[in-house]
């Protein structure tokens, strides 16, 4: 059966023609329902007895949610609580399209057997589907079809209970009835007149007698009417306050203000350092824009997609050059927080830049947020402050009737609106993550805070993992080149499990050298398009913090099949250099492989067996011909004009029973580090050229941008501070410059200056060739001009596409649409640098939590040196622990001149005799800060150089943020370069 519709359209060549569109409809579309005898089911979804103890529909029922209900409070159908639930075609697809995140979270849902909810086709059903009435908007024809499906059910279920074969003595007589779940009065309303039951879900889950605590997930942007009329009045009570914000724009208006260009669109970043701040990146425009004042960012929150207006020049300003205190323990003082900071300079500053300010939300980007609840003097209240574990997230103001209970816990929040006249967004409880400081318990905050997926793989995914026991077969040898008869070993960091490259060197019969990098093949075990290749482009890499790794892959790869150990045989992929003695390539060529590597070595080890002459074996002979060249081609990068930066590398060791750090060490670089470091590149460069030439248009590629000369004036400022001038117009420039700033008296000044100098650069990023110029794929840390990641497909997806590629263009396996089409791999390149960013960031925080435990309960003075001086506070490396913080010189309560003087031309602090510019030596005293039970820091004091009359109470200093910036290889990093 079906229904047609046909309509002429015009072509943009200007045709006509005939548009003819069918609508397909069934009569045999299961119900889903185990009471049901009518249709024709094999295994019904929906239980017979559905049984919920609640004061409002005492009697088995089923619930179905309008589209509304499922977008908004997806929280509270998560919950265990809520079983038997119809899910109509109608809302799923009207969810996908307006929230994607809701989406997978409703598909997650309908996957749980356990939950019951069944997916009811009714736009294909003869007897639910109906055609959209002349005039009828979008929203009243969707409610038309819900209230349609609802009526159906509800007269279906009668029919089946009246005649179906199922009914039994006992059962009860009154069948299962349908309850709808809308927030939309006149859609409750309207189906109450057609003689359904049809609540709010405020009304419903307050009536649920099993669960009363359900009620603090109740998403408050749609409750009922007089509810939200009642808390609006609450709200602008608040400090006596009507409005506190502009209103934004409509979404009509921002279309036509942004076709015009009277109006931008961007990104909102709000500060770390300085709530009333923020910036809006633009596409396509390098320079952001800058927004200061809280009625300025009018309500916006970090990451959300906005549209601004760019302020007159004479209003413009710049940031503040003072580092915010965190101040706001009760909510009057967040009340007066809002009056400060605001645009009240009558004079533009010199070093002013774009400033704007925010006219409307085009898309919000708001997630569950960690964090905990603001201690109060009225705990038994229902309004609370939530402080959220990221300090640019804004506090948001929850009602819940388990502040008490859930005092010292870390919860979870969402933010459901904000209203112009609350200073805070409103938001709902979520979930309890569990106790402050358990270490379980911290894990988890910071890998959800840095969006990071660590459930366990799922029974599809694993399902397509290759049976065990796995080996090497006949037909295997035959498709692969067999190099088991080579002395091949791997070097990696101790305890590494995921060994995913191994290397090579002989000599050859001409006199040349012999040089391969053999790279797991993954792609043998990981298909395109199945679960688990989706799995492992939605993790993106594998994370690794302090205490655990976060795989990419299940175990069974990363760890063993895939895993280059020694004495095994393994698949690989393999990259083969004929070069001579002074390391200039002759020729290159890639094959799959198979290997059996001898050894899988340490850096330490490997180290040892070079260094030791009586050891003359092949595989030693191998890595000492390795290492000479290595040395060779890391000069000649150097003489390209390739950076050696750095960054604070330190390693923890552990209590074996409580798992606490008990010392922190610096990590040792050795020869073999840069050895496997430099042919890591050196393949990377060489696969690089080869997929972009047989794929210029689909190539997975990687680019380190260019910084702009601008971006290196603080690190220029305070070079030049210490007598030390950077040049800076070419990286060739600036690696020559470094390698000459040197100060005799102060050896750790060159390394700080490379960590400063790093933190200047942009990140380097994954692209798709078709969408850029062949210039802009340039590798500026690297000095390389093409560069992509081939070494590392165990721990990176991005090295699987260009693995994918490589196989394609040697004819070792077959290509795929995806893998063509430049938009697709472009898409894929922006998911794969969000997931290495907040990669890289869930590491750092992992560090700087295992520095918190092992300070706890200490009191250290250790030596440190000012990186940045700002006009109430300098912020301080400490090289030991290789973190930063921020050492306050004067507190939020003392007299504002204070005793220390910030000269803001020469970027000093000065009291009395001592002056303190950047790069200069302190000593300080460091301790645990935890009194502030959100955000857990370490307290700074000077120690020396000492100040008479210096006697401010030290405020907690936070380990600093990094900026986005290119990092130097890491442990995990050196496989595969920057």
């Amino acid at each position: 059966m079906l229904t047609s519709k046909s309509f002429v359209k015009k072509t943009k060549r200007g045709s006509v023609i005939k548009v003819v569109r069918e609508h397909y409809l069934r009569d045999d579309i299961w119900c889903g329902s185990e009471v049901c005898d009518i249709c024709l089911q094999e295994a019904p979804v929906l239980e017979r007895h559905p049984q919920i103890d609640s004061d409002l529909c005492d009697f088995p029922h089923y619930v179905l949610p309008d589209t509304n209900v499922l977008l908004h409070q997806i929280d509270i159908l998560e919950d265990n609580i809520i079983k038997n639930v119809i899910l109509l075609q109608t809302v799923q697809q009207e969810a996908k399209h307006r929230s994607l995140p809701v989406h997978k979270r409703m598909r997650d849902i309908i996957a749980n057997t356990d939950k019951k909810f069944y997916v009811f086709t009714n736009e294909h059903h003869k007897e639910t589907y109906s055609e959209r009435k002349p005039g009828e908007s979008p929203n009243d024809y969707s409610d038309r079809l819900i209230r349609q499906a609802a009526k159906w059910y509800k007269d279906h279920l009668e029919r089946a209970r009246k005649q179906g074969s199922k009914v039994t003595d006992g059962d009860d007589e009154s069948g299962v009835s349908v309850v709808l779940l809308t927030n939309d009065m006149a859609n409750r309303d309207k189906a109450r007149e057609d003689g359904m039951l049809a609540y709010t879900v405020h009304e419903y889950v307050k009536s649920l007698i099993a669960k009363p605590e359900l009620i603090d997930r109740l998403a408050q942007i749609t409750s009922a009417e007089n509810e939200r009329k009642k808390r609006d009045s609450d709200i602008s009570s608040d400090g006596g306050r009507k409005v506190l914000f502009p209103e934004h724009m409509s979404a009509t208006q921002l279309q036509s203000a942004v076709k015009n260009g009277t109006v931008k669109q961007g990104t909102f970043h709000a500060s770390s350092e300085n709530f009333r701040e923020g910036h809006v990146s633009i596409h396509g425009e390098e320079q952001m824009i800058f927004i200061k004042g809280l009625a300025n960012q009018n309500r916006a929150v970090n990451g959300d997609i906005v549209a601004i207006v760019i302020l007159p020049k004479h209003q413009w300003t710049c940031p503040s050059s003072v580092v915010a205190v965190d101040k706001a323990d009760k909510e009057e003082e967040g009340e007066k927080d809002f009056e400060e900071g605001e645009n009240s300079d009558s004079s533009r500053p010199a070093n002013s830049q774009p400033t704007g300010k925010v006219v409307g939300i085009v898309k919000r980007n708001w997630r569950p947020y960690c964090g905990v609840l603001q201690p109060s003097n009225n705990m038994e209240g229902t309004r609370h402050l939530f402080m959220a574990a990221e300090k640019k997230i804004p506090k948001i103001r929850i009602e819940t009737r388990q502040a008490a209970s859930l005092q010292g816990q870390r919860i979870i929040v969402s933010i459901d609106s904000w209203p112009r006249n609350s200073r805070y967004p409103m938001g709902h409880f979520v979930r309890l993550l569990g106790e402050i400081g358990d270490r379980d318990t911290e894990n988890e905050v910071l890998l959800l805070e840095h969006d990071v997926p660590h459930l366990p793989f799922s029974e599809s995914v694993l399902s397509f993992l290759p049976k065990m026991p796995w080996g090497i077969t006949e037909e295997d040898v035959k498709v692969r080149e067999d190099l088991r008869h080579l002395d091949i070993c791997s070097v990696d960091p101790p305890g590494c499990t995921d060994i995913d490259d191994a290397l090579h060197c002989r000599e050859l019969d001409n006199g040349n050298l012999e040089v391969g990098v053999h790279i797991a093949d993954v792609t043998h075990f990981i298909r395109p398009g199945n679960a688990l290749d989706d799995e492992a482009f939605n993790r993106g890499t594998t994370v690794y913090l302090v205490d655990k790794r976060i795989d990419m892959v299940p175990e069974l790869l990363s760890s063993n099949l895939c895993s280059l150990r020694g004495n095994e045989e393994r698949f690989a992929f393999t990259c083969i250099w004929e070069v001579t003695h002074k390391a200039e390539i002759v020729s290159t060529r890639f094959t799959k492989s198979i290997i059996c590597s001898r050894a899988a070595f340490t850096y330490e080890e490997a180290q040892l067996r070079i260094d030791d002459k009586s050891m003359n074996d092949n595989v030693t002979l191998g890595l000492r011909g390795l290492n000479r060249l290595a040395k060779i081609l890391k000069q000649k990068r150097l003489d390209n004009g390739a950076l050696v930066l750095a960054s604070p590398e330190i390693r923890f060791s552990m209590d074996s029973e409580t798992h606490d750090p008990i010392e922190v060490q610096q990590k040792e670089m050795r020869e073999t580090n840069s050895m496997v470091e430099e042919f890591m590149l050196l393949a990377n460069i060489s696969v690089a050229k080869k997929i972009h030439e047989e794929f210029p248009q689909c190539a997975t590629l990687r680019r380190h941008p260019t910084p702009s000369p601008s971006s290196y004036e603080p690190v220029i400022k305070a070079a030049l501070a210490k007598g030390v001038e950077l040049e800076v117009d070419s990286g060739h420039a600036l690696a020559q410059s470094l390698d000459k700033a040197v100060i005799p008296d102060e050896p750790f000044f060159n390394n700080l200056l490379r960590m400063m100098t790093t933190r200047c650069m942009t990140q380097a990023l994954y692209f798709s060739s078709g969408t850029l110029p062949f210039e802009d794929f340039f590798h500026y840390g690297l000095a390389a001009p093409i560069y992509t990641h081939f070494t590392s497909p165990i721990r990176r997806y991005s090295d699987i596409l260009v693995h994918r590629a490589l196989a394609v263009a040697i004819h070792a396996d077959q290509s795929y649409p995806s893998l063509l089409d430049k938009q697709n791999v472009q898409t894929m390149c922006n998911h794969m640098n969000i997931r290495h960013r907040m990669a890289q960031y869930a590491g750092r925080a992992s560090v700087a939590l295992h520095t918190q435990i092992f300070l706890k309960d200490k009191i250290l003075d250790e030596e440190g040196f000012i990186i940045f001086v700002r006009k109430n506070a300098v912020q301080v490396f400490i090289p030991k622990y290789g973190f930063e913080g921020t050492l306050f010189l004067r507190g939020p309560d003392k007299d504002k001149d204070g005793l220390f003087k910030y000269n803001e031309e020469e970027c000093t602090q000065s009291a009395g005799n001592v002056t303190l510019r950047g790069f200069d030596k302190v000593r300080v005293q460091i301790s645990a800060e935890t009194s502030n039970i959100q955000h857990q820091k370490l307290r700074m004091k000077l120690v020396e150089p000492k100040v008479s009359g210096f006697s401010v109470d030290p405020q907690p200093a936070e380990p600093t943020r990094e900026v986005e910036s290119q990092p130097p290889p890491t442990k995990k990093q050196r496989r595969g370069g920057p």
